[in-house]
Protein backbone atom coordinates (compact mmCIF):
# COMPACT_ATOMS: atom_id res chain seq x y z
CA UNK A 1 0.00 0.00 0.00
CA UNK A 2 2.86 2.57 0.92
CA UNK A 3 4.60 1.95 -2.40
CA UNK A 4 1.81 2.78 -4.43
CA UNK A 5 0.92 5.32 -2.26
CA UNK A 6 4.51 7.09 -3.67
CA UNK A 7 3.83 5.82 -7.17
CA UNK A 8 0.38 7.92 -6.62
CA UNK A 9 2.19 11.29 -5.53
CA UNK A 10 5.02 10.92 -7.62
CA UNK A 11 2.40 10.76 -10.62
CA UNK A 12 0.63 13.72 -9.37
CA UNK A 13 4.59 15.81 -8.66
CA UNK A 14 4.65 15.68 -12.18
CA UNK A 15 2.55 18.08 -13.25
CA UNK A 16 4.21 20.54 -10.54
CA UNK A 17 7.43 19.85 -11.94
CA UNK A 18 6.34 20.67 -15.40
CA UNK A 19 4.63 23.92 -14.50
CA UNK A 20 7.87 24.84 -12.29
CA UNK A 21 10.11 24.59 -15.62
CA UNK A 22 7.08 26.48 -18.20
CA UNK A 23 7.29 29.31 -15.33
CA UNK A 24 11.11 28.92 -15.61
CA UNK A 25 11.74 28.24 -11.85
CA UNK A 26 14.78 26.43 -12.63
CA UNK A 27 15.80 25.29 -8.71
CA UNK A 28 12.33 24.24 -7.58
CA UNK A 29 11.68 22.22 -10.69
CA UNK A 30 14.99 20.79 -10.23
CA UNK A 31 14.55 19.86 -6.52
CA UNK A 32 11.19 18.09 -7.68
CA UNK A 33 12.83 16.16 -10.28
CA UNK A 34 15.17 14.84 -7.51
CA UNK A 35 12.58 14.19 -5.22
CA UNK A 36 10.37 12.19 -7.92
CA UNK A 37 13.66 10.19 -8.88
CA UNK A 38 14.26 9.64 -4.84
CA UNK A 39 10.73 8.42 -4.61
CA UNK A 40 10.93 5.77 -7.38
CA UNK A 41 14.00 4.46 -5.04
CA UNK A 42 12.28 4.56 -2.03
CA UNK A 43 9.01 2.85 -3.21
CA UNK A 44 11.02 0.03 -4.89
CA UNK A 45 12.92 -0.33 -2.01
CA UNK A 46 10.07 -0.59 0.46
CA UNK A 47 8.44 -2.74 -1.84
CA UNK A 48 11.15 -4.94 -1.78
CA UNK A 49 12.18 -5.17 1.58
CA UNK A 50 9.12 -5.48 2.90
CA UNK A 51 7.34 -8.16 0.63
CA UNK A 52 4.59 -5.32 -0.01
CA UNK A 53 4.71 -6.05 -3.94
CA UNK A 54 1.22 -6.21 -6.03
CA UNK A 55 0.23 -5.88 -9.12
CA UNK A 56 -1.17 -2.59 -8.93
CA UNK A 57 1.90 -1.38 -7.98
CA UNK A 58 3.65 -3.00 -11.29
CA UNK A 59 2.27 -1.25 -13.29
CA UNK A 60 1.68 2.52 -11.20
CA UNK A 61 5.59 2.31 -11.46
CA UNK A 62 6.88 2.31 -14.37
CA UNK A 63 3.58 4.27 -15.65
CA UNK A 64 4.77 7.10 -13.23
CA UNK A 65 8.05 6.92 -14.27
CA UNK A 66 7.09 7.24 -18.67
CA UNK A 67 4.90 9.84 -17.31
CA UNK A 68 7.56 11.95 -15.46
CA UNK A 69 10.07 11.51 -18.05
CA UNK A 70 8.01 11.62 -21.24
CA UNK A 71 6.84 15.10 -19.58
CA UNK A 72 10.18 16.59 -18.71
CA UNK A 73 11.38 15.50 -22.11
CA UNK A 74 8.77 17.16 -23.96
CA UNK A 75 8.55 20.42 -22.05
CA UNK A 76 12.54 20.77 -21.92
CA UNK A 77 12.08 19.98 -26.04
CA UNK A 78 10.04 22.47 -26.46
CA UNK A 79 11.76 24.76 -24.40
CA UNK A 80 14.96 24.28 -26.77
CA UNK A 81 17.28 22.22 -23.94
CA UNK A 82 16.78 18.85 -25.84
CA UNK A 83 16.74 18.15 -29.67
CA UNK A 84 13.31 17.49 -31.29
CA UNK A 85 15.07 14.36 -32.73
CA UNK A 86 15.83 13.11 -29.31
CA UNK A 87 12.09 13.81 -27.59
CA UNK A 88 10.45 12.18 -30.57
CA UNK A 89 12.79 8.95 -30.09
CA UNK A 90 12.53 9.13 -26.41
CA UNK A 91 8.56 9.31 -26.83
CA UNK A 92 8.50 6.91 -29.55
CA UNK A 93 10.09 4.07 -27.35
CA UNK A 94 7.34 4.64 -24.63
CA UNK A 95 4.39 4.96 -27.20
CA UNK A 96 5.95 1.80 -28.89
CA UNK A 97 6.39 -0.31 -25.77
CA UNK A 98 2.83 0.46 -24.65
CA UNK A 99 1.16 0.73 -28.34
CA UNK A 100 2.53 -3.24 -28.29
CA UNK A 101 1.61 -4.37 -25.21
CA UNK A 102 -2.05 -2.89 -26.00
CA UNK A 103 -2.30 -4.74 -29.19
CA UNK A 104 -1.03 -8.10 -27.66
CA UNK A 105 -3.84 -8.07 -25.55
CA UNK A 106 -6.30 -6.84 -28.54
CA UNK A 107 -5.08 -9.62 -30.17
CA UNK A 108 -6.08 -11.84 -27.67
CA UNK A 109 -2.38 -13.38 -26.46
CA UNK A 110 -1.46 -10.53 -23.74
CA UNK A 111 1.85 -10.18 -22.56
CA UNK A 112 3.88 -9.51 -19.86
CA UNK A 113 6.87 -6.75 -20.74
CA UNK A 114 9.43 -7.50 -17.96
CA UNK A 115 11.73 -4.43 -17.76
CA UNK A 116 15.41 -5.92 -19.51
CA UNK A 117 18.41 -4.23 -17.95
CA UNK A 118 19.23 -2.31 -20.92
CA UNK A 119 15.86 -1.34 -20.13
CA UNK A 120 16.55 0.06 -16.49
CA UNK A 121 19.90 1.59 -18.03
CA UNK A 122 18.10 3.82 -20.16
CA UNK A 123 15.52 4.83 -18.12
CA UNK A 124 18.54 5.62 -15.18
CA UNK A 125 20.43 7.45 -18.23
CA UNK A 126 17.18 9.53 -19.19
CA UNK A 127 17.08 10.67 -15.32
CA UNK A 128 20.12 11.67 -15.50
CA UNK A 129 19.98 13.64 -18.45
CA UNK A 130 16.60 15.50 -17.36
CA UNK A 131 18.05 16.07 -14.05
CA UNK A 132 21.50 17.92 -15.46
CA UNK A 133 19.79 20.04 -18.18
CA UNK A 134 17.49 20.98 -14.89
CA UNK A 135 20.66 21.55 -12.51
CA UNK A 136 22.01 23.32 -15.79
CA UNK A 137 19.46 25.30 -15.54
CA UNK A 138 18.62 25.81 -12.13
CA UNK A 139 22.32 26.84 -11.38
CA UNK A 140 23.21 28.67 -14.40
CA UNK A 141 25.94 26.29 -15.12
CA UNK A 142 28.18 26.80 -18.59
CA UNK A 143 28.84 23.29 -19.78
CA UNK A 144 26.76 22.28 -22.74
CA UNK A 145 28.81 18.83 -23.72
CA UNK A 146 27.18 17.05 -20.71
CA UNK A 147 24.20 17.64 -22.34
CA UNK A 148 25.37 16.84 -25.98
CA UNK A 149 27.09 13.89 -24.81
CA UNK A 150 24.23 12.81 -22.53
CA UNK A 151 21.68 13.00 -25.45
CA UNK A 152 23.86 10.82 -27.54
CA UNK A 153 24.17 7.94 -24.60
CA UNK A 154 20.66 8.56 -24.41
CA UNK A 155 20.25 8.64 -28.21
CA UNK A 156 22.19 5.00 -28.58
CA UNK A 157 20.49 3.01 -25.21
CA UNK A 158 16.94 4.29 -26.14
CA UNK A 159 16.99 3.36 -29.55
CA UNK A 160 18.97 -0.48 -27.80
CA UNK A 161 16.27 -0.77 -25.92
CA UNK A 162 13.39 -0.31 -28.15
CA UNK A 163 15.33 -3.11 -30.60
CA UNK A 164 15.09 -5.38 -27.89
CA UNK A 165 11.34 -4.93 -26.69
CA UNK A 166 10.76 -4.77 -30.79
CA UNK A 167 12.39 -8.41 -31.09
CA UNK A 168 10.65 -9.44 -27.73
CA UNK A 169 7.10 -8.50 -29.31
CA UNK A 170 7.87 -10.04 -32.86
CA UNK A 171 8.83 -13.11 -30.85
CA UNK A 172 5.68 -13.37 -28.72
CA UNK A 173 3.70 -13.98 -32.09
CA UNK A 174 4.73 -17.13 -34.20
CA UNK A 175 4.90 -16.44 -37.45
CA UNK A 176 1.46 -16.99 -39.16
CA UNK A 177 2.26 -17.58 -42.56
CA UNK A 178 0.56 -21.41 -43.66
Amino acid sequence: MIPNLISILRLLLVPVIIGLIANGEWRLAFYGFIAAGLSDALDGYIARAYDLRTELGAHLDPLADKVLLVSTFVTLGLLGLFPVWLVILVVTRDVMIVGGILLAWLLGAPMAMKPVALSKLNTVAQIVLAGSALGVKAFDLDIPAVLSYGGLGVMALTTASMGVYLVQWLRHFPDETP
